[in-house]
Parts: C-alpha cells; sequence; structure tokens
C-alpha cells in the first residue's frame, strides 16, 4: 500500500564537511539541521565516521538535543559506535560499511559476513531502544537475511541505480526489493546519489517510506540556498509520489 507521505531526511554530513575544511565553526549541521526541519524535512541524517572526518562527537550530542523530528544516526558496526550509540540515543541507528580509504559509502553492508556480529549489534541497539535499519544493496537476499537478523529496516543503496544513466535493470531490482521488504515486515527506505533529476523514479516505488538525502541538496544550496534546496527536493518527491 502507498504510505500517503514520503520522508526526506536530510544528512547534514556534507555541512560538516565545509566546516572541517577550515577547522572553523562554521557553517554549522546543527544550525543547518533545525533549518532542514523548519523547510519540510521529516528527519536527519548524520554519518559519524571512525576517522571523524565531517561530523564530530559533539554535533551528534548536539543534534540529539536539538533535532525536533527524528535522528538518524549511521555509523559502522564496531564496539566504540555501539557504545556511543547506547550513550546518546537517537531515534534510528542505520548501520552502514565503512573504509577510510573511501570518499563515501561505496555500496551495500556485507549481511553474509559475521552474521552473528551483526544480529547482537541489532540486538544492543534494540535494547537500548532504538530502531535499527541496515544500508544494503539491493538484493533479494540481502533483504531476506536483514529480516532474520532483527532488523526494523533496511535502506537500499541507490548509488548503482543513480550513476546507471536509466539502466532499467537497477530500478527493476530497487522495486523488488522494496515490495520484498514491505512483505517481510521490514520498514524500507532508500538512499545514496540521488538528485531532483533521478529521484522520481525511486519516490514513485509504493513500498518505499524513505529517503535519505545529503549530498545533491548540500551542494544545490550553494547556488539556491538551504532552505530552497530543501522545498525544491521536498516538491520533486511529492511530483513523483502523484505520478501512481
Amino acid at each position: 500500500m502507498r504510505a500517503t507521505h514520503q520522508r526526506l531526511y536530510v544528512n547534514v554530513d556534507h555541512v560538516a564537511t565545509l566546516r572541517q575544511a577550515r577547522r572553523a565553526r562554521e557553517p554549522d549541521p546543527v544550525a543547518a539541521a533545525v533549518l532542514c526541519e523548519s523547510c519540510g524535512a521529516d528527519g536527519i541524517t548524520a554519518h559519524l565516521r571512525e576517522d571523524r572526518r565531517h561530523i564530530q562527537d559533539e554535533d551528534i550530542h548536539l543534534l540529539v538535543r536539538n533535532v525536533r523530528t527524528f535522528l538518524n544516526l549511521e555509523m559502522a558496526l564496531t564496539s566504540e559506535m555501539l557504545e556511543f550509540a547506547e550513550r546518546v540515543r537517537p531515534h534510528q541507528v542505520t548501520l552502514v560499511p565503512e573504509s577510510r580509504e573511501e570518499v563515501t559509502t561505496e555500496g551495500g553492508l556485507n549481511v553474509t559476513r559475521e552474521p552473528e556480529q551483526l544480529a547482537e549489534g541489532l540486538a544492543r541497539l534494540k535494547r537500548a531502544g532504538i530502531r535499527s535499519s541496515l544500508f544494503i544493496d539491493p538484493d533479494a537476499g540481502a533483504v531476506r537475511l536483514s529480516r532474520e537478523l532483527g532488523a526494523d529496516a533496511v535502506e537500499l543503496h541507490t548509488g548503482r541505480y543513480a550513476n546507471a544513466d536509466g539502466n532499467g535493470m537497477e530500478i527493476a531490482a530497487l522495486r523488488e526489493c522494496s515490495r520484498l521488504g514491505a512483505e517481510l515486515g521490514l520498514a524500507v527506505h532508500a538512499g545514496h546519489g540521488l538528485t531532483i533529476t533521478n529521484v522520481a523514479s525511486v519516490a514513485e516505488i509504493a513500498e518505499i517510506e524513505e529517503l535519505n538525502i545529503g549530498h545533491s541538496i548540500v551542494s544545490r544550496a550553494v547556488f539556491v540556498g538551504l532552505s530552497a534546496a530543501v522545498r525544491e527536493m521536498r516538491a520533486a518527491m511529492n511530483a513523483a509520489r502523484r505520478l501512481y
């Protein structure tokens, strides 16, 4: 069944990237998050990387206190990060793969690698009262295993779709895995590489409840401002949902 409202979570990592380029105080990702909420964002996403290349620990503490919608903390499955999440208690944690050599997240989490460790991590989040999501490639086996391991949601990696220049196989895989996830009782999210020019085909998918978008919104904000960039993306998503 189509949700009446598809949520837009704005990732503020790249606001912090600009700040860290000068190790300055501005631009402030927390102020950006508050502004995004006022312009139609349904939630805020922030990735606390192990190397702290953009978002810092204090940013997350401040986001927990200041975000009035929902805070989605992206992080790797490590003891340090699990302990941090248990302390700060964001609304949701999305477990993502992480490599210090990568510029940005390059693919979905390999849920077949050390599944016992992943299941225990998800159980720890549940015991802490934190909703969990796994960032995975649009693969049916990965969707099924995510459900078996105890995740509340999956976020389907849309990077291959975004880079495919209209390849029908990529959007078909997203549609198939979205249907499967919903059938299994998982909440279905999606994100990575989405822009106002390619978001429509993903936003049209009935089972996808939430899109996580950051880089394109922050990039667009350089030219039109953050408020306008958020509103443009919100409008593009809304228009796509009405196509069905």
